[in-house]
């Protein structure tokens, strides 16, 4: 259940006995008064714990947030809405650090696979197939057909340039 993801509980006022129980696995959260009033189900306890928090009105949060706004000029990040399939090299962000290494694996090796990317550079798999991918969209190993080993485009020379 999603409750076993929650080692700690909160309940706030709720209308139903039922309703308390579903959150805390006990009745109580009825007869709380609200506005900041709460029922703590601590780690490894079965005994509640009566707490309260800061309580802060609707009107209060419009007044804060129009102060604030009134404060500065908002700094937008434009990035935000670029498409994804035009970053570089239909990658996000930078080359994987690994990426100079695993290169320098399949050149020495001889072949390319996800295998042996994870079986030498202790990888999982997801990294180690988005590294192959890097190297298929920079013309250094072929194209994958199916459980066979990709093909080197590329020879010791190019590591020279990889790491220099």
């Amino acid at each position: 259940t999603i409750k076993a993801n929650f080692p700690s509980r909160i309940a706030f006022r709720v209308s139903q006995r039922v309703d308390s129980r579903t959150i805390i696995d006990q009745q109580g959260a009825e007869n709380l008064l609200g506005r900041g009033d709460m029922l703590l189900l601590p780690t490894g306890s079965s005994r509640l714990q009566r707490i309260h928090s800061g309580y802060i009105t609707e009107p209060e949060i419009s007044r804060v947030t129009s102060f604030l706004k009134k404060m500065a000029n908002p700094e937008y990040d434009e990035s935000v809405l670029e498409d994804p399939a035009e970053s570089r090299n239909g990658f996000e962000g930078e080359r994987d650090e690994m990426f100079a290494e695993a290169v320098r694996v399949v050149v020495q090796e001889g072949k390319c696979s996800i295998t042996l990317i994870q079986r030498r550079l202790q990888l999982g798999y997801a990294r180690a197939a988005r590294i192959v991918d890097m190297m298929e969209q920079e013309g250094i190993v072929g194209r994958g057909e199916g459980s066979k080993p990709r093909e080197i485009l590329v020879g010791e020379d190019y590591l020279e340039q990889l790491v220099g």
